[in-house]
């Protein structure tokens, strides 16, 4: 166990392993720093909740006593700018330098810019902070035509929330399906069509070549490959992320999509670990590397990493599960469906609930629901087994998870 205990980043992942330190009985010091003014907060109800309310306050994780009465120190405002993994310390934006026994990289991801000209013009916006949202916020109030580039989780929940405050609102995805990169075909043509008949223009295989400068610096719409211009007068550009890596790489450490760090969350200098968005992990049997943006694998690998600086270490096998509420349609998924080559599907738009079951060379790999919270559950008890399930000749059979959970293995 070590004296002090520095965190780069208070996002989900690093206020995570700062609570669950003192909660699993560690003493010493903890030094959490945040690049952001104020107390650590919630992120994903940026896109939905408080573009309707407002409510920042609701967003924290905890008050300012809760850090007070557990002695958890937070340099808000801050940075760290580079490690010295020799005398073990790091130098923060201010100057400062910190010695740490042990230091946790949990810096997360960043917004991708995409290399579009008019991607400077104002009015021209991205989503991941606080900041970013109230500005959202207010600009959504002054808008009618938004135009959102990207058609995955943050660019879906920003055009339904929009549209349903009244606004002209058009999604831009390159590719030929929403959300292609996390969900399966199913799921995609059950979002194409509820936000399409909640009257978002869903444009599908669309790619900007251009956000258009309305002749004052603002902008003014987008320009299509093929040359047809949307108007609009608000641009969020929702194009993936980034991890936050840079750091961890210029001290020496291995990066790879992410700081790379093995199934105890530490890198290849023992002084040092990286949790969350910013952390590619060996997942599942086969040890695939894997970087997961989810709040619950931030989560479950704080109190993972907690465990292991505090004397009782265990490697991370948590199975992953996400969400993503988009108008009145919850999407969950439990398990990692990228990759599935059979899908088992029950419900419908028209029944308002889809429940797709996705199999990988007969093996469940992971369950996606819209609207049918019951069948999550039972998936995620289910990949969280040791033993994974498999079905033979599962075409011929339809069933929904609760008899799966009776069923022998």
């Amino acid at each position: 166990m070590t004296d002090r205990i520095l965190i780069a980043g208070s996002g989900q992942a690093g206020f995570q392993v700062a609570a669950s330190l003192r909660q699993d009985g560690f003493d010493g010091e903890i030094v959490l720093v945040g690049d952001e003014p104020g107390l650590p907060y919630q992120r994903p109800p940026l896109s939905k909740g408080f573009i309707k309310d407002g409510a920042a306050d609701r967003l924290l994780f905890r008050n300012l006593d809760f850090f007070e009465k557990n002695r958890i120190a937070l340099e808000e405002r801050k940075s760290i700018v580079s490690i010295d993994r020799i005398d073990r310390t790091a130098e923060l934006s201010d100057g400062r330098t910190i010695r740490y026994g042990h230091l946790v990289l949990a810096t997360g991801t960043r917004n991708r810019a995409l290399p579009l000209p008019g991607f400077a013009l104002r009015n021209v916006l991205g989503l991941r902070t606080l900041d970013h949202a109230e500005t959202l916020r207010a600009k959504l109030a002054r808008a009618s035509k938004l135009v959102v580039i990207g058609g995955g989780f943050i660019g879906l929940e920003v055009a339904a929330t929009a549209r349903a405050q009244g606004l002209d609102v058009t999604v831009l995805e390159a590719t030929a399906r929403l959300m292609s990169r996390v969900v399966s075909p199913p799921v995609s043509d059950y979002f194409l069509a509820a936000h399409r008949s909640a009257g978002v223009d869903i444009r599908l295989d669309a790619l900007a070549r251009r956000i258009v400068d309305d002749g004052a610096g603002k902008a003014g719409g987008v320009e299509l490959a093929e040359g047809e211009r949307i108007a609009a007068d608000l641009v969020l550009v929702s194009a993936g992320v980034v991890p936050n890596a840079e750091l961890a790489e210029a001290a020496g450490l291995y990066v790879h999509d992410g700081v790379r760090v093995n199934d105890l969350l530490a890198t290849e200098d023992a002084a040092i670990s990286a949790i969350g968005d910013c952390a590619s992990f060996p997942f599942g049997q086969d040890g695939i590397q894997t970087r997961l943006e989810s709040v619950q694998n931030a989560i479950d690998q704080a109190k993972c990493l907690s465990r292991r600086l505090t004397g009782h270490a265990e490697r991370y096998d948590k199975s992953p599960w996400f969400w993503s509420d988009q108008g009145a349609d919850k999407l969950q998924i439990a398990g990692l469906t990228h990759g599935a080559d059979h899908h088992v599907v029950t419900g419908s738009r028209d029944e308002g609930k889809l429940s797709v079951q996705c199999y990988r060379r007969g093996e469940l790999i992971g369950v996606e629901t819209v609207n049918v919270p019951g069948d999550h559950m039972a998936a995620r008890r289910i990949l969280g087994q040791p033993q994974p399930l498999r079905l033979e000749a599962a075409e011929q059979v339809a069933f929904d998870l609760a008899v799966l959970m009776k069923a022998p293995r």
